[in-house]
């Protein structure tokens, strides 16, 4: 049985428009690339995945708060134009890469999402600079850091998974190692002025102190058995 080419090229050109149709591009990407990448984009759909409190502390110019924990999440990103670029991000891309996830479902097609949240984009200085103090400020942080016994920080978040996961585990800690260490816990978002000068990209973070200098630190989840190790 013999084709017609003529009807080969036809074919080929409707599943080649077909696969053009349904390409997507989601590209996960560093927070410099982000912000310029939004410039260049007219009128830029950014879309903030976090809680209303996290996006009223602070926010990207011109985003528009989803809160991906929240109920109406889908309902409220359908109104969202799907054939255009839209930019998302949350705190450390946990929450984003959910809604990435999502988005794709929904038929988004060209979806650019924040490499590290709002932590990263802090990080690389691209926040607008504030006088103002928020939480802790770093006098009291280091008055609290300058002990006579070792001090563990633990900056975390209610909405981080690790962070939860250890919590358990700290608080028992607090209680067994008060005569060696004192272990405290801050609340991340609650204290942004330390997270700026302490340069803090991700959750969580420990910092182990002596006598107000930093001997240790680490940012993800770490086991009891090993963070242990750390105050012997």
């Amino acid at each position: 049985m013999k084709f017609n080419p003529k009807i080969l090229v036809i074919i080929s050109f409707i599943i080649f428009s077909c696969n053009a149709q349904n390409a997507k591009d989601v590209k996960t990407i560093e927070a410099k690339d982000f912000a310029e990448k939004i410039a260049e984009t007219p009128n830029a759909q950014i879309l903030d995945v976090r809680t209303p409190e996290e996006f009223s502390g602070s926010h990207l110019d011109n985003a528009i708060n989803i809160n991906w924990l929240g109920n109406s999440f889908v309902t409220d990103v359908e109104k969202i134009d799907k054939t255009k670029p839209v930019f998302v991000y949350c705190k450390s891309g946990g929450r984003s890469q959910n809604a990435v996830n999502k988005l794709e479902e929904l038929g988004f097609k060209n979806i650019y999402q924040l490499q590290g949240g709002i932590l990263k984009w802090d990080a690389a200085g691209l926040s607008k600079p504030s006088d103002k103090v928020s939480g802790m400020s770093v006098q009291e942080y280091n008055k609290l850091v300058n002990a006579d016994k070792k001090v563990l920080i633990n900056f975390y978040a209610e909405w981080c998974a690790p962070c939860k996961k250890m919590a358990p585990y700290l608080a028992k800690m607090q209680k067994e190692e008060n005569e060696n260490v004192v272990i405290i816990r801050l609340d991340a978002d609650k204290n942004k002025t330390l997270m700026d000068v302490l340069k803090i990209s991700e959750l969580p973070t420990l910092f182990v102190y002596e006598k107000g200098a930093i001997k240790w630190k680490h940012s993800g989840y770490i086991s009891e058995e090993d963070l242990r190790k750390q105050i012997q």
